[in-house]
């Protein structure tokens, strides 16, 4: 149990730390120590196998990469065991012995942490503005532009992390990069079963001639479908949380609230005991 709560409270610690790291463009901190160091190491250096998919999910900050990131794990161990040390000290017993032992591999699983978090924060921003711009993009295609123009012109026009995707598109299609290999590379920067979907229909829409005004207003109602019943899933999940928090916080409150008063009312009635 006492391994257990040492594990714990390091592991807090470090994902407190990586919590901190800049989420912007700006390169700054760890980060760029990482992205500096990691240039360094040699290109095959072991790193797990879904890594590189894991930085794409997650918008590949500060131009983060494999060896990048690898760099900011290997140094995130050290540092979460150095941090451990005067922790260690305050703990009691073999208590400080296991968190500074934990610290390490609880440091060197921080960026993957963060990594999640951001992946996370970016698929909502994408499902959120995914939507509106369909609509837009169904406009634009039907004024008279190709599809790839009309993606990047989407994306110029629009900000945020799709916009920012899409722009990307826009630029490889301009550059002759066909639209299909374009929407694969965006299928593997973004891996959201709403892209999955968008990239499915246009190709098969492509394919057998149907309107592709028609295939973008269906999916821009699908999409608005999807976002609603995550909206809801979340609202679902968070119902049971918001009872767990006024059945041990809300209304042991009340009722030592209540107690005291009670107490009050008694001893002012009968007197203060002896």
């Amino acid at each position: 149990m006492s391994q257990a709560l040492a594990f714990a409270a390091a592991a807090l610690f470090v994902f407190g730390l990586g919590s901190v790291l800049p989420t912007s463009r700006a390169r700054g901190g760890l980060l760029t120590l990482g992205v500096s160091f990691g240039r360094r190491l040699r290109p095959g250096a072991v790193a797990p196998r879904d890594l590189e998919a894991r930085i794409a999910a997650a918008g590949a900050p500060g131009g983060l990469g494999v060896r990048e990131a690898m760099a900011l794990k290997l140094a995130a161990a050290p540092i979460a065991a150095l941090t451990a040390v005067p922790l260690g000290a305050l703990l009691p017993g073999r208590l400080g012995i296991a968190a500074v032992a934990l610290a390490p591999p609880a440091g060197f699983m921080t960026p993957d942490l963060w990594l999640v978090r951001r992946a996370r924060r970016r698929a909502a921003e994408i499902r959120r503005d995914l939507p509106a711009m369909l609509d837009l993009l169904r406009v634009t295609v039907e004024s008279g532009l190709s599809l790839g123009a009309a993606i990047g012109e989407v994306g110029e026009r629009t900000r945020g992390p799709l916009a920012a995707e899409w722009r990307a598109v826009g630029r490889e299609c301009a550059l002759g990069v066909p639209l299909s290999t374009s929407l694969d590379s965006l299928l593997r920067r973004v891996p959201l079963p709403e892209i999955e979907t968008l990239t499915a229909a246009v190709q098969r829409a492509a394919r057998h001639g149907a309107p592709l005004a028609a295939t973008l207003e269906a999916q821009a109602r699908d999409a608005r479908l999807a976002r609603r019943r995550h909206i809801q899933e979340e609202a679902a999940k968070a119902a049971p949380k918001i009872q767990l928090v006024v059945a041990l916080l809300l209304v042991p409150s009340v009722l030592l609230l209540v107690a005291a008063a009670l107490a009050a009312a008694l001893l002012n009635g009968h007197g203060a005991p002896i």
